[in-house]
């Protein structure tokens, strides 16, 4: 009866909004009342059948009678639904044609008084057609369509105050040619996002995808190549096999050909990329002939497996070598990309025409280049941030033509207030598109290749630095010091943007400070160094210090260096919080330890040839752990390699999850940090100072051992028999075994003793490596529990009222989006820049079939901080 009453409920609110909608519509008043009429009807059919049902619950006919009302009642109410959509569509199709007679309107007036009446009419109707956009974006299930109609909202705002500025121009100025252009501009963006809001809302079934949108060319050929060289020998046919690949082969020779003569591709890379070239091809030859000998048994032969091992590195080098030639160019043409636009702004506020005409051209050319380079990192990049790439560089040549236009009617006009607002209008679309596309060319390319080749190429400007000052050059001295200082803050300005996207911790403190250093102190100093140098040898008879200089410019590549270094090491060092500041902190267990030093007096008395001196105190026990001799360091550096593995793959098990609802996957990082904590000991470093501090550490494993074992129980029964329910509880019976031989192992005893000579004894070291192995098995146990956990969390349906134990919700992306938080707040969606939605990805549907390939596939354990 609880049941019928919550459908009676929800049927007459249902009936309360449609009501609304009818009396807020009077076109379709008529049919909205018939539509709800009928759904009070079948919802009192309902209501009456399944009370009658409620009362008598094993009675066929009745249950029959409570269905055949409830199917009447959901058509109903579908048919009332169906009527609701099209008043949204009605609605959101008028807006969009009041929208247009304002935007006629806008076109005819000649006169600046009607232009403003006319412009406050279309802004108030164009936030209404927002607003209902707005609301129709997110009832749509097609994912590029809500992109398109984001997209075609955030241009309908970011345009009008284009669209304002040109006008007047246009009216104050008729006879210039560039400001009709840039009306026209103006108009037809408005008029182009209008289309496409338009036909995104009446458009039926699956989109098509979108021309910008799949992996880069080049990346995707390669990645083609490599999955076809993979041929059983009893599937080859030589006639066919053979031209194929070769022919795939030498479309990839082709387009790497073209990366590699491209001018910004320094002549040892071009070298290296034609000799991997070479090497591939023969590669792919000596395959071809395997599998010519190969052909039609059933196994593969070692040289074969060898043949394709060979041929793959091979591919992952000239892969290798093609992104990093790719970064070169991404290096040498993101800097100072607003130089000639300064430039021209200049001129065409000094009146200057034929300059502004002559600048137009190296204007043009620099943005063809910085929009080649976007395209070329593309073609190297087999991420879906591509996509945005692409855009951001066609809305980057479609603002440059018209901030030249705005240009050259203020160069015309240098006077005209009006024009001389359009352009900073224009210029400040344009600046927005271009770092939205430098934005976007970061994010697909990968950082540490932009820090190892920026290093390069400030080194590289370093050397011409201090051979042009060697050299008396003042003119040379000053370019390569513009570019080291570009290069240099580059360098920072993409550290800070990649650390933006981390959790706050020790990592993105190091890195942080190593940025801060350069910035703040080296780059400023080396400024000033750099200009007293220049002013010194400009000056006849000028003297500069050139020791002082050698150092400065030192100091910068060394600062970059300091950078790189912080950035690349974050696997190793800031994975947990609480970092002792060790590079390599990563050790074996010791639980029960006694250490012995060599006594004062022991080594004053020469005549004892074995005096063994065994030291009781505690805080002396890691201190000593550090002075183990090599040989047993290597036998536990050996185990501790082994436990690191496993730790990566616990890592990138666990960061990708939100653990504010998820207490498995908090336990499974608390277990973590604590064995850390042990194998920090081992090293003689770390939290724990004495064998007591281990044994409480086995213990507080063992407590959240206990707590996992309760929490993935729970989820367990929940989860129906199956397969993953049997997995999940053997896996939990392998977390209580080793967390019972953690605790075992750590009363085990240790000595490490002093004998004569300082040579020291360490008896017990296979209980100790032991302890080590038990803790690696626990890791790979508690990755194993997690898996399943989520499996049998998300993967099966619950009972009808039944809550899930834990929460499985992905962790945000460690990406930054590329967008503004002011348009997120306009529009309500993720878009930005000139695109605004463009920004936005679509949501794709889960693979039930394969859940734990998704799981390998959302890697971020490398890339994130643990927290």
């Amino acid at each position: 009866m609880v049941l019928v009453a919550a459908v009676q409920q929800a049927t007459e609110d249902f009936i309360r909004k449609g009501q609304e909608i009818a009396d807020e519509n009077p076109d379709v008043r008529a049919e909205m009342l018939t539509a709800i009429e009928d759904v009070r009807r079948t919802g009192d059919d309902m209501y009456a059948a399944s009370s009658e049902f409620a009362g008598e619950p094993c009675s066929a006919s009745r249950r029959a009678t409570m269905v055949r009302a409830a199917r009447a009642l959901l058509s109903a109410v579908t048919r009332l639904l169906i009527l609701a959509d099209m008043v949204d569509v009605y609605l959101l199709l008028r807006s969009l044609r009041i929208v247009e007679t304002d935007l006629e309107h806008l076109r005819e007036t000649s006169n600046q008084s009607d232009l403003t009446r006319c412009f406050e009419s279309y802004g108030d109707h164009t936030v209404e057609l927002n607003e209902r956009a707005c609301r129709r974006q997110v009832d749509l299930i097609d994912p590029r369509r809500r992109d398109e109609i984001a997209a075609a909202r955030a241009t309908l705002m970011r345009i009008n105050p284009m669209l304002l500025t040109a006008s007047k121009v246009y009216i104050r100025h008729p006879d210039l040619g560039s400001a009709v252009e840039n009306r026209d501009f103006a108009f037809q963006q408005v008029a182009d996002a209008i289309n496409i809001i338009s036909g995104a809302t009446q458009a039926t079934g699956s989109s098509e995808p979108l021309e910008y949108e799949g992996p880069g060319e080049l990346a995707a050929a390669l990645e083609e190549f490599e999955k076809k060289v993979l041929i059983d020998p009893h599937e080859y046919v030589e006639s066919r096999v053979r031209p194929f690949l070769e022919e795939r082969l030498e479309h990839i020779i082709s387009g790497a050909a073209l990366l590699a003569d491209s001018p910004c591709t320094r002549p040892d890379r071009r070298d290296r990329i034609v000799g991997q070239c070479q090497s591939v091809r023969q590669a792919l030859q000596d395959l071809l002939s395997e599998l010519g000998r190969s052909a039609g048994r059933p196994d593969r032969s070692q040289a074969l497996n060898e043949s394709v091992r060979s041929l793959l590195n091979g591919t992952d080098r000239l892969r290798h070598e093609l992104r990093q030639a790719v970064v070169d160019h991404v290096s040498d043409n993101y800097l100072g990309v607003e130089g000639p636009l300064d430039m021209i702004l200049s001129a065409a506020r000094e009146g200057k025409e034929a300059q502004v005409e002559a600048l137009a051209i190296l204007f043009h050319e620099h943005v063809t280049k910085l929009t080649e380079v976007g395209q070329l990192a593309c073609s190297m990049s087999s991420e879906d941030s591509v996509k945005l790439v692409r855009k951001a560089a066609g809305q980057v040549d479609l603002i440059s033509a018209e901030v030249l236009n705005a240009a050259r009617s203020l160069s015309l006009r240098p006077q005209s207030r009006v024009a001389q607002e359009n352009l900073e209008v224009f210029v400040g679309a344009w600046r927005d598109a271009i770092d939205l596309l430098t934005l976007a060319v970061d994010e697909i390319t990968n950082i540490e290749d932009f820090l190892a080749v920026s290093e390069g190429h400030i080194w590289e400007d370093v050397q011409m630095c201090l051979q042009a000052a060697s050299e008396s050059k003042p003119g040379e001295v000053h370019k390569s010091a513009h570019s080291i200082r570009g290069r240099s803050g580059r360098v920072c300005d993409v550290v800070v943007a990649e650390m933006a996207s981390y959790e706050p911790g020790p990592y993105v403190d190091r890195v942080n400070e190593a940025v801060t250093v350069l910035r703040d102190r080296v780059i400023p100093h080396f400024a000033d160094t750099t200009d007293n140098c220049v002013n010194s040898m400009s000056n006849r008879g000028g003297r500069y210090n050139e020791a002082e200089l050698r150092d400065v410019a030192n100091r910068v590549y060394e600062s970059v260096r300091d950078v790189r270094r912080a950035v690349v090491h974050r696997v190793d060092e800031s994975q947990f919080p609480g970092s002792y500041g060790s590079r390599d902190r990563l050790g074996g267990m010791f639980d029960t330890l006694r250490h012995a030093s060599t006594g004062s007096g022991a080594a004053q008395d020469h005549g004892q040839e074995n005096v063994i001196e065994e030291v009781d105190d505690e805080n002396n026990q890691r201190r000593l752990m550090a002075m183990l001799p090599a040989q047993e360091r290597e036998r536990i550096s050996e185990e501790i390699n082994h436990f690191i593995e496993e730790r990566q793959k616990l890592l990138r098990e666990t960061v990708k999850w939100d653990d504010s609802a998820n207490e498995i996957v908090v336990l499974a990082k608390q277990m973590c940090l604590i064995m850390m904590e042990m194998t920090d000991f081992t090293r003689g470093r770390g939290p724990l100072k004495s064998t007591m501090d281990v044994i409480k550490a086995a213990k507080r494993i063992s407590d959240c051992g206990q707590k996992l074992d309760k929490l993935a129980k729970a989820v367990a029964d929940e989860c129906p028999d199956s397969n993953t329910k049997n997995d999940l509880l053997a896996y939990l019976q392998r977390i209580t075994l080793y967390c019972h031989q953690l605790n075992i192992t750590s009363n085990v005893k240790v000595n490490v003793q002093s004998a004569a000579g300082g040579e020291l004894i360490v008896s017990g070291l296979d209980s100790a490596t032991s302890l080590i192995q038990a803790a690696k098995n626990l890791i790979i146990a508690v990755v194993l529990v997690v898996k399943a956990s989520y499996i049998a969390s998300t993967q099966y349906k619950r009972g009808p009222g039944q809550r899930a134990v834990v929460q499985w919700r992905m962790r945000a992306p460690g990406k930054k989006q590329l967008y503004s938080p002011a348009v997120q707040d306009d529009f309500g969606v993720i878009g930005g820049g000139p695109d605004g939605g463009l920004m936005r990805h679509g949501s794709h549907g889960q693979d039930a079939s394969q859940p734990l390939r998704e799981l390998a596939d959302f890697d971020q354990g490398q890339d994130e901080t643990f927290a």
